[in-house]
């Protein structure tokens, strides 16, 4: 008997439909956003910039990432946060809610596995700001079992290499003050780009001495493996910096240098990066300076547009980007101009994560 039920439990479970993210109304992105009471919630937007389906938050968010294979998110708290929500994005419910351990905090930003069985997290030591990714089991679910070195202070983003489950890291280098987020280290900044094995050895990290204060932040990856990544200028505004890099493993930086008329435009700042589709373009967002600016995918200045707060950026199906702002807009951006596909009463936050 007892192997009878184990034979029709079995049985049960492979007539039981998996669900998929068309299950969630096939989003093309997540964003968080504060609504306009004041609280706060993730998204799920369609590729025409519709709302799917939300999800409450206890407090403001920052960026999200998806489950590779069912239809389930982690949104994590703007940094320092101390929480990060498994979100079932069919039924709309937190399924599980992620603490960093006693002493830390979440950076506002996570990656998966290829299969999707580890989650793993950028974190911070409080104090000190040293670098952690925290390893989850998000089979067994998301039990907290190990943790290891970022390969630097003040890890941001951390996304998983196509094809593999290595991992690359923006090291901000940058030390702040636990409650506040004051800087604490300015003058003696080392940010870096870590690349890593699943288990955290360090198989190559890339810096920019002559840009030590150019703090590494955010990540864009092709399908090839080529990383873009954007920086925020700690130094005097008075000398603009390029805020776009380029790097493939075991070979040198390229630094990209938008128009001269651009330079300042960005105001020392880049808050999101995202690759078109087909990776030939790249761009970068600044809501300090409501500015889009995209380069070809060598480093070359292509276009720019200007939108007040935009910062979320992500891929377009059609072409171009789809960005976000502070205001409710969803638009389109590409060769220097601006479409818009919807319009909503929140404040869109930093990212739009691409699915798929």
């Amino acid at each position: 008997m007892k192997r009878r039920a184990f034979l029709a439990s079995l049985a049960a479970a492979a007539a039981t439909p998996r669900l998929s993210w068309a299950d969630a109304g096939s989003p093309a992105y997540l964003a968080a956003a504060r609504n306009p009471g004041g609280d706060y919630a993730l998204y799920g937007i369609d590729a025409g910039g519709a709302m799917l389906f939300s999800q409450p938050m206890p407090a403001r968010g920052h960026a999200a990432t998806a489950h590779p294979t069912r239809p389930e998110a982690v949104a994590f708290a703007r940094r320092p946060g101390t929480f990060a929500l498994v979100i079932d994005c069919v039924r709309g419910t937190t399924t599980a809610q992620l603490t960093p351990p006693e002493g830390r905090q979440f950076n506002g930003h996570g990656a998966y596995s290829q299969d999707g069985s580890v989650l793993y997290t950028s974190e911070v030591v409080a104090e000190g700001s040293a670098g952690r990714i925290g390893v989850w089991d998000a089979s067994r679910g998301y039990t907290r079992i190990g943790e290891f070195s970022s390969g630097g202070i003040g890890p941001h983003e951390i996304r998983r290499l196509p094809m593999s489950d290595d991992l690359v890291i923006a090291n901000g280098g940058i030390e702040t003050d636990p409650s506040d987020r004051t800087p604490l280290n300015l003058d003696r900044m080392r940010p870096n780009l870590s690349y890593m094995t699943p288990e955290g050895v360090v198989t190559e990290s890339v810096e920019l001495p002559d840009l030590w204060q150019n703090s590494i932040r955010h990540l864009a990856l092709t399908p090839d493996g080529l990383v873009a990544f954007a920086m925020q200028w700690q130094g005097d505004l008075a000398d603009p910096v390029p805020l776009l890099g380029l790097h493939r493993r075991g070979q040198a930086v390229v630094l990209a240098e938008p128009k001269d008329e651009e330079m300042f435009a960005m105001q020392g700042y880049a808050g999101s990066i995202a690759f078109a589709p087909g990776g030939a373009e790249v761009a970068i967002t600044s809501p300090k300076g409501g500015r889009v600016q995209a380069f070809s995918a060598e480093g070359a200045p292509l276009w720019s547009v200007a939108r007040a707060d935009v910062c979320g950026l992500g891929p377009c199906a059609a072409g171009g980007f789809v960005v976000t702002d502070g205001q409710g807009l969803v638009a389109r951006a590409d060769q220097g101009a601006l479409s818009p596909l919807a319009s909503a009463s929140v404040s869109w936050d930093n990212h739009l994560v691409a699915l798929g």
